[in-house]
């Protein structure tokens, strides 16, 4: 019997890879003295980490997605059952067994083809939808990784000019727009294109608006950030 489900790994994840980010701070860094822009943009870029691999997984298993989804049209969505919100829990409490912890086709696609029910253009490679994600999952991992530890690492014992202020600065700003614009033009896409018809406004706010809303909100936190760090040419706004 699997231990885990999805909704638990991906907790086990975020308390993890967070906790694992805030170990490399100096050892005379008292706990209490950690910011809360600190620990939101960890969080959130931690998160960011983990759907970009989802998102990778979106565009290598695609073919895989449609099958799914039309499977779990015909059982959930079909002659107009709206019944999309027990798909996404079945989803979420779906048990995870250690040997495919790291499975993208049998684990992790499951989650497009279970969004889809709301947005169908995620089962579809022409959409905008899918490239959007696809392309973020592709170039935001590695300026991710780099925000965090410019966060943490005591940036002025290094020389490296991936560390400098500049380089973190700049690359952090277009990232957090990058992922804060795409946000926005798929919101308007998805209300535009009325894909919120006849399901309810409850599952539509939780499932498609409060999950891209942290792509919204966070990046702004993240710009502002990086706006101090370019103005003061030093890691000074997280401390």
């Amino acid at each position: 019997m699997a231990l885990l489900n999805v909704a638990s790994v991906i907790a086990i994840y975020l308390i993890a890879s967070t906790y694992a980010f805030l170990t490399l701070l100096p050892a005379n860094t008292p706990k209490a003295s950690i910011s809360p822009l600190t620990l939101s943009l960890l969080f959130f870029n931690n998160l960011n980490i983990f759907i970009a691999l989802c998102e990778i997984v979106l565009g290598v298993h695609i073919l895989t997605i449609k099958e799914d989804y039309k499977q779990l049209y015909a059982k959930y969505a079909a002659d107009g059952k709206g019944n999309e919100w027990p798909a996404c829990v079945k989803f979420l409490t779906m048990p995870v067994p250690i040997t495919q912890l790291f499975s993208g086709k049998y684990i992790w696609s499951k989650m497009w083809s279970t969004y889809s029910l709301y947005d169908p253009s995620y089962q579809n490679h022409e959409s905008f939808g899918f490239f959007i994600d696809f392309g973020n999952g592709l170039s935001t991992i590695p300026p991710s990784i780099l925000m965090n530890l410019a966060m943490v690492l005591d940036t002025t014992k290094y020389s490296t000019v991936l560390l400098s202020p500049l380089f973190v600065g700049c690359v952090g700003l277009a990232m957090y727009w990058q992922v804060m614009y795409g946000t926005i033009i798929y919101v308007l896409s998805f209300m535009f294109n009325r894909r919120y018809e006849g399901k309810s406004t409850l599952e539509v706010g939780l499932f498609v608006g409060i999950s891209n809303s942290l792509w919204f909100f966070f990046p702004i936190a993240g710009i502002y950030a990086c706006v101090c760090i370019l103005r003061d040419g030093s890691m000074s706004v997280f401390q």
